[in-house]
């Protein structure tokens, strides 16, 4: 089976983390995007402690599109350096794995 991840990240607001999510899921680079608002981060940026307000995605796609996905994701991403990081599932329900790999699975990459 093919193998499928789990890629996260994070945007600043509804309107560009739901407008992301179609993007993927219609363009079927991603099987499911979950939005997770409410989401804190503190980090650092540019020598200077930051905190903001996110709302982090949770992207389900396969290892085959997970380039194609990367390039989407920054090409439509407001973030100067997009936070993009995969992980791959190793185990999980075999029906809902299948249909990850079936709904990303089609030709007609955007």
């Amino acid at each position: 089976m093919e193998q499928v991840l789990l890629v996260l990240t994070n945007l600043p607001d509804a309107e560009s983390a739901n407008s992301l999510a179609r993007i993927l899921v219609e363009s079927r680079l991603a099987a499911c995007v979950n939005l997770m608002p409410g989401v804190q981060s503190v980090y650092r940026w540019q020598g200077e402690i930051e905190q903001a307000s996110e709302i982090t995605l949770l992207i389900k796609t396969t290892q085959k599109h997970y380039a194609q996905l990367q390039q989407a994701i920054i090409s439509h991403h407001p973030y100067e350096l997009p936070e993009v990081i995969a992980l791959p599932i190793s185990n999980g329900y075999a029906t809902y794995l299948h249909w990850v790999a079936t709904e990303t699975a089609a030709d007609d990459h955007a």
